[in-house]
């Protein structure tokens, strides 16, 4: 893990708020996760389906990461920037976890179509990474 200074910086310009955690806050996100991720891999279900419950997944376990170093996001895209400092991943994660919230949103709010087979894969790879971390 890297210091907190990275993170208080996000606190300073609004993006965090300092807030404890509780165990059991963060024990029923993981688990949160675990059961989205599992409902991802179920069978006959549809590619945006897949999508968002992997999003969902890789969100539970970006969001109990960041609860559990003591900060609260004030909007849901911080949560996956702040892994390579919650959790040490690379650009690698963080990015298809990025980019799948842009669609994510597009998806549920504007009526896109964007969410692709690939990009579903991405999304549920990553959830996957995370959850062993």
């Amino acid at each position: 893990m890297m210091s907190n200074k990275e993170l208080d910086n996000l606190v300073k310009i609004g993006q965090l708020k300092k807030e404890p955690s509780s165990q059991s806050e963060i024990a029923t996100q993981i688990q949160s996760g675990r059961d989205r991720l599992q409902d991802a891999g179920a069978p006959g279900i549809s590619l945006s389906g897949k999508f968002l419950l992997g999003y969902s997944a890789a969100y539970a376990f970006s969001l109990a990461a960041l609860r559990k170093q003591g900060y609260r996001p004030a909007n849901r895209y911080i949560v996956f920037q702040c892994l390579p400092h919650t959790m040490s991943v690379g650009t690698d994660i963080w990015r298809v976890l990025a980019d799948a919230h842009d669609v994510r949103n597009g998806f549920e709010y504007e009526g896109s179509e964007e969410v692709t087979e690939d990009l579903s894969e991405q999304v549920i790879r990553c959830a996957k990474v995370l959850e062993k971390l």
